[in-house]
């Protein structure tokens, strides 16, 4: 795997293809696809082409983890993507990074806090959502009572964590929280506490499955005719169309990118998506396309400056890669920290259609910095 490549450059992608989480994997899939046939068709990576080996993770982490043992063993890959739940980039961690010594790009928004020389995070963490969000919603709706009904794995849990901390910062309260299985549908107990505790805002970690029977339970219950306000970091517009528009008109989101996106390349990559894969999962920034197609390209210009494979010499030159186009916009690896700095955008369900109501410019991930020398000792 180190130095000058002797046959096609491997990608391994691990994206969710099949299972419920199938109507973000395969646009990850698509994404990873579109990449890398545009890296081809322009010459390759050093003199050679790029072999994408695209594994199919069924959105379970057990599949998740057998992928990235086959594409590490077997496929002998020079580079892993994927993963949406963090579970299951915990569960990809392991074969990949800890046991596989190989190099690992996370593209999902998530809760923030990998650190480890051997993995970069290409979407946003709590610092460029929570951070910036909350306080421009209590300020813009005056809200202060936040219910955190949540799925039970880490990306939620910790999240939260931060949530409490800047709703407090804010003068706010948390008045209800509870955790939930990822499959869990009766959300009754959990929209009676709701909707008694007299909260204002409902900041919302369920995923999907369980988002649809907790948004057409929340919305059976008038919330939001009474007034709540509905939060999301990660609601995207493939999330839009899971539900009605009606359960979700309103609802406030923090992402790197919406297809509302103005700037030229934004527009035409999108275009340019569309052409590729008609009626196939749409290019959005929490379903991971954004971060999968920043990650792919970052990857792709720390292997040019590095010369070569060798992994030492592309983690280094990955640490302050930057891209100047991209999904939303231009980013650039904040070094020593393995995340990524980028634009944010707050966004709004407004007549069943996700608009941007807030561009927030380029925001630090505010990560720790992962030790240089640590890098040599993997």
């Amino acid at each position: 795997m180190e130095g000058s490549p002797a046959g096609p450059i491997k990608v391994g992608v691990i994206a969710d293809q099949t299972g419920p989480l199938s109507f973000m994997g395969i646009a990850d899939a698509n994404v990873a696809k579109m990449v890398i046939d545009e890296i081809n068709a322009g010459g390759g990576l050093l003199g050679e082409q790029v072999e994408l080996c695209l594994e199919d993770s069924e959105t379970t982490d057990s599949a998740a983890e057998a992928c990235a043992t086959k594409l590490v063993k077997q496929d002998q890959v020079d580079v892993v993507f994927g993963g949406i739940y963090s579970s299951t980039r915990q569960a990809i961690k392991g074969p990949a990074v800890v046991d596989g010594k190989t190099l690992y790009i996370y593209p999902e928004q998530y809760e923030g806090q990998e650190s480890d020389p051997l993995i970069f995070c290409t979407g946003p963490v709590p610092a460029q959502q929570v951070d910036p969000l909350i306080p421009w919603l209590m300020q813009e709706t005056g809200a202060k009572k936040f219910a955190l009904p949540s799925a039970d794995y880490i990306w939620p849990r910790v999240l939260n964590e931060k949530v409490r901390q800047v709703v407090a910062a804010n003068r706010g309260e948390i008045v209800e929280e509870d955790y939930h299985p990822l499959d869990h549908t009766d959300y009754a107990e959990t929209v009676g506490k709701i909707m008694s505790s007299g909260a204002e805002v409902v900041f919302n970690t369920i995923v999907p499955p369980g988002l649809t029977p907790f948004m057409q339970q929340l919305h059976d219950a008038g919330f939001t005719e009474r007034g709540g306000q509905l939060v999301c970091t990660y609601f995207d517009e493939n999330c839009l169309g899971l539900v009605p528009p009606e359960q979700v008109e309103g609802l406030y989101g923090c992402l790197d990118y919406y297809q509302d996106a103005g700037d030229p390349f934004s527009k035409e990559l999108l275009d340019r998506y569309d052409k590729l894969f008609p009626d196939s999962a749409m290019f959005t920034g929490g379903s991971a396309c954004s971060g999968m197609y920043r990650g792919l390209r970052l990857w792709e210009s720390a292997v040019r400056e590095a010369g070569s494979l060798d992994q030492e010499e592309v983690i280094r030159a990955l640490d302050h890669a930057k891209i100047a186009v991209g999904p939303g916009g231009p980013a650039e690896m904040v070094p020593g920290q393995h995340h990524v700095r980028m634009n944010m955008y707050i966004g709004q369900v407004r007549n069943g259609a996700l608009e941007i109501v807030e561009s927030l410019g380029a925001v630090d991930p505010d990560e720790r910095t992962v030790e240089a020398h640590s890098i040599a000792q993997v």
